[in-house]
Formats: structure tokens, C-alpha cells, sequence
């Protein structure tokens, strides 16, 4: 899994986060995705994924061209259940939040 690029070039951000292992699956995209897994943990965002309670972030992947992360994240969200599991487990086979990796910090608990 790839760190969060920080640069002056633009970055945006694929993701899937998900309420367990095998639960919920929910694919976004973002330009900034410390900013939006921290929205989704705090169900600040209204919807699915606070419908769903859809904290832990499991996958990411990074992209310089707009177009192309949504193109991404279009096709993933399109894809078999199956499919999708199966790009989050290459990367990341045991389900890990990867919100450490992306903030470099341990998040608190209330």
C-alpha cells in the first residue's frame, strides 16, 4: 500500500472503507483523503456510509489526473462484489484501517 503523497502536484484518491471485514463496502473519491476518512469516522458526512457506520479504511490508491480517479472509482463501483474484495485483499489481506499509514498518527477513542 502507498503512503498519502503530500506535493505541489495535484493528488486525488480511490478509496473503499468498510464497517468490519467482509461487511459494507463503500469506493469514494477524494482529493484529500486524510481529510475525508476523518468526515467518514465522525459521521460528519450524511449517508450511506454513516447509514452504515463505514469507519475503517481499507483500501486507496493515488492519482495526479482528476479524470482518471474518477474513471476509477466509477469502474470499481461498478464491478462484482467479488472483484472488489479482491483488490482490497492483495493489499491488504488482513483488513487493517489504514488511517495510521495516512495521518501517521493512532487515532483516539471516545
Amino acid at each position: 500500500m502507498e503512503r498519502v503523497v503530500r506535493t505541489r502536484e495535484h493528488n486525488y484518491y480511490v478509496y473503499m472503507m468498510t464497517n468490519k471485514r467482509n461487511g459494507t463496502l463503500y469506493t469514494g473519491m477524494t482529493s484529500d483523503l486524510v481529510r475525508r476518512v476523518c468526515e467518514h469516522k465522525n459521521g460528519i458526512l450524511e449517508g450511506f456510509t454513516k447509514e452504515y457506520g463505514l469507519k475503517t479504511l481499507v483500501w486507496f490508491e493515488h492519482h495526479t489526473d482528476v479524470n482518471e480517479a474518477i474513471k476509477r472509482e466509477k469502474n470499481i463501483q461498478a464491478w462484482k462484489r467479488q472483484w472488489k474484495l479482491e483488490l482490497l485483499e492483495k493489499a491488504n489481506p488482513d483488513w487493517n484501517d489504514l488511517y495510521e499509514e495516512i495521518t501517521g498518527c493512532q487515532p483516539t477513542l471516545a
